[in-house]
């Protein structure tokens, strides 16, 4: 293979494609494998219900990922607002203004 010509997979559909980089032309083309099919209507139903279970506890896991941000941001917020009362108000540094 010549170093102008690359392979890249394209992000869309899968497709392989191979590139010549000097004269920016696609020199081939190889369609992606397709997906199996199911044949059988009960095969299908029963894809389409593990998918559908699958969607569910994914949105189930982030959704109990956001709640549990967001309580530890409130805890960060908390722990840090204490510390800022109890230190005071920052303490502002002498300039050489302030000799004159």
């Amino acid at each position: 293979m010549d170093d102008n010509v690359f392979q890249v997979a394209c992000p869309c559909c899968g497709a392989k494609l191979e590139i010549d980089a000097e004269r920016r032309v696609l020199l081939s083309h190889a369609a992606p494998e397709p997906e199996h099919i199911p044949v059988d209507l009960r095969e299908a139903v029963m894809d389409l219900k593990s998918r559908e279970n699958t969607r569910d506890q994914r949105f189930r896991e982030r959704f109990e990922a956001e709640r549990k941000h967001g309580e530890d941001l409130q805890k960060r917020f908390d722990g840090l607002l204490q510390k800022t009362r109890a230190e005071g108000p920052p303490k502002r540094p002498l300039r050489d203004i302030d000799l004159d």
